[in-house]
């Protein structure tokens, strides 16, 4: 492993002092893949990708249960617990010290319906994706998360959220990104095939491809760019073993700062300032969860009855739900006697419409 993070040091190092231009491209494109092989290499062990972790370094043994998993990740003593335990009402242990949390702390809150787990997680430290403070277990499990809450201390320095980032990132956490439009098909012969559908401008083209596929040792595949994707991205696809998870900076102990420090933070994207200890802000957070992870509910409606407001049934809209996943939801055999069901609502073009099974549902609807 020594050996490993000494080639990562000295090829970093080398695409620190080499120039971005036209000219430099292909070379720092065929640096980018060395060292991307070389960090699935340090957190997978040798054989990269194909090769599974270390038992040790798999992550916490926790079930995955309700409709939506989240992880509350940041350093020791941000108020991770404290949060767990008013979002949810689950005992954490909150003390003045660091790494007061040891291990993985479920809880389950409830809201608009849904039942969504919160994961404490114990604090992380600069160097958690090499290994250091049982990193690579908290971020093993983070990458099992339908989304990531970073909790940040408000009164501590904005350097903090760069590290957190770092080191997700090194893990193969993408931050509210999307997985990039590029397809690669491996062939049996007939060399490299490259195609953009979109221009590139952000250091992409046919030679650099060609000589990151060669690090891959990759020489028959066909390539198409369909839309305007850096160096990073198309060495992610190549990796195949990237999360892509939406996540939410929560900055805690508001109470502790000023309206000009809180005026600062308000420039941020993506954040939500809060302060689990008084409870201020909590309804914003929430909200912010639902509507991030995408969540649509779904009533039932027994025939004859009123629909069922109280147990809705969660889907994920990015998913385009359909009359066979909310079936398969309730239970497996409805599927198998399904002939068609009666809608209500967004979806419906009148009220009710008769629909099949790949019929599109939408928030709130009604099915029969």
């Amino acid at each position: 492993m020594a050996d490993v993070q000494a080639k990562i040091d000295v090829i970093e190092a080398e695409m620190a002092r080499t120039q971005k231009n036209k000219a430099t491209n292909y070379h720092l494109g065929t640096l980018k893949a060395k060292l991307a092989k070389l960090r699935s290499e340090l957190v997978n062990g040798p054989g990269g990708k194909a090769a599974g972790t270390k038992n040790s370094e798999r992550g916490f043994d926790v079930s995955k249960s309700g409709d939506t998993r989240v992880g509350l990740v940041g350093f020791p003593s941000v108020g991770k617990s404290t949060l767990l335990t008013t979002l949810t009402g689950t005992r954490s242990e909150a003390a003045a010290y660091e790494f007061t949390t040891l291990t993985c702390i479920p809880g389950t809150m409830k809201y608009k319906g849904a039942r969504i787990q919160v994961l404490d997680l114990p604090g992380i430290i600069e160097g958690a994706a090499d290994g250091k403070g049982r990193g690579r277990q908290v971020i093993s499990t983070a990458r099992t998360c339908n989304m990531i809450l970073v909790v940040l201390d408000a009164g501590k320095p904005l350097t903090h959220k760069k590290i957190i980032e770092a080191e997700l990132f090194s893990f193969g956490i993408r931050m509210n990104q999307k997985p990039p439009k590029i397809k690669i098909v491996k062939k049996e012969n007939g060399g490299i095939g490259y195609q953009e559908i979109v221009k590139q401008t952000k250091g992409m083209n046919s030679d650099v491809a060609r000589v990151i596929l060669k690090e891959y040792r990759i020489s028959c595949a066909e390539i198409i760019l369909r839309e305007d994707v850096s160096v990073d991205q198309f060495i992610d696809v190549l990796e195949d073993n990237r999360a892509y998870i939406p996540v939410l900076y929560l900055f805690n102990k508001i109470d502790s700062i000023t309206i000009e420090e809180m005026d600062i933070l308000d420039a941020m994207p993506n954040y939500v300032p809060l302060s689990s200890q008084h409870g201020w802000n909590i309804e914003e957070l929430m909200e912010e969860v639902w509507s991030r992870c995408n969540m649509l509910r779904i009533y039932t409606k027994p025939k004859g009855q009123i629909p069922d407001y109280d147990e809705p049934v969660i889907l994920h809209s990015e998913r385009n739900p359909s009359i066979e996943e909310f079936c398969m939801r309730l239970h497996k055999s409805i599927i198998l006697e399904f002939s068609h069901a009666l809608v209500w609502g967004k979806s419906a073009k009148h009220q009710p419409q008769r629909c099949g099974k790949e019929h599109i549902l939408q928030d709130e609807d009604i099915v029969q």
